[in-house]
């Protein structure tokens, strides 16, 4: 569909978005849908963050996505937020309602809906997570929603996770532990997930956990970063023969999930194997 005066604009702002894959799934679903729309990728500088809300609202922008580091930051410079949103307190997508701007979180259904869809079962299971920002806190709340058990958030810093685990005390009973430690082989043999939600290993050859760690059970291992599609956490997870989720699922049902949010369309299950698809023949 040709460019014109009646195009709806949407975006994704972040910090770095090199090389994103949104831009091409966003236009094979407008392409299919019959949506007359364009999606642009801006890198915008932390000091730069509230000024770019501005001006998306003066241009009209239908709707956009958030990525790393402004999750949390953007909570703030909404006119509205979705119920589950609050409860997260984390943004990744943002529908242009009649000039309200309102956030939503699809990062932690499209995570869950990547478990499910491999026929994992997440009820009364741990979960050993990775970073405590934007993207584990949505993950966070869907997990406790399909009724894990135990949740244990291993980070540097321990605030953020202070912060999640009394906010989900609130709604949900899942046990949450908070650690500073690093990753040991007792930890990982105890646990039936191991979700890492932090930017190590984007575009880099570096692994969040010791690579020497040598395991045999049955832990799922996931990773957010899809870019490489095989980090060296998932080729740790091949080394050690256990189950693995790569980010690109994850990345693929939060983005037909906002896609749905910003258009009303409802998405075929076939498209997730064709975006997966496309994904391997562009070598994102």
């Amino acid at each position: 569909m040709s460019t014109n005066y009646k195009t709806k604009l949407f975006a994704l702002i972040g910090h770095p978005i090199s090389n994103s894959f949104s831009p091409i799934m966003h236009s094979y679903l407008f392409e299919k849908y019959n949506i007359n729309g364009s999606y642009l990728c801006f890198d915008v500088e932390p000091e730069k963050i509230e000024d770019v809300v501005d001006n998306m609202k003066n241009l009209k922008v239908s709707g956009f996505n958030i990525t790393i580091p402004y999750k949390t930051e953007i909570v703030n410079l909404l006119d509205k937020i979705d119920r589950n949103a609050e409860v997260i307190g984390s943004i990744n997508t943002v529908k242009n309602e009649k000039g309200v701007f309102k956030g939503y979180n699809t990062d932690g259904k499209g995570f869950v809906k990547s478990i499910l869809d491999h026929n994992y079962d997440i009820k009364n299971k741990k979960a050993l997570i990775l970073g405590c920002g934007g993207a584990c806190r949505s993950i966070v709340v869907e997990l406790a929603s399909k009724g894990i058990k135990t949740i244990d958030i291993r980070n540097r810093s321990i605030d953020n996770a202070i912060k999640i685990k009394e906010n989900l005390n609130k709604y949900f009973d899942t046990e949450i532990l908070i650690s500073q430690k690093s990753i040991e082989k007792y930890d990982l043999e105890k646990y039936d997930f191991l979700i890492n939600t932090t930017p190590i290993g984007m575009e880099s050859d570096e692994c969040p956990i010791d690579e020497s760690i040598r395991i045999s059970n049955d832990l799922i291992v996931c990773d957010i970063v899809y870019k490489p599609h095989r980090t060296n956490l998932i080729k740790w997870a091949e080394n050690n023969n256990l189950k693995i989720i790569y980010g690109i699922d994850m990345l693929i049902n939060q983005g037909i999930y906002a896609f749905e949010i910003w258009t009303g369309k409802k998405v075929d299950k076939e498209d997730i194997k064709i975006l997966k698809k496309i994904f391997e023949d562009n070598k994102i």
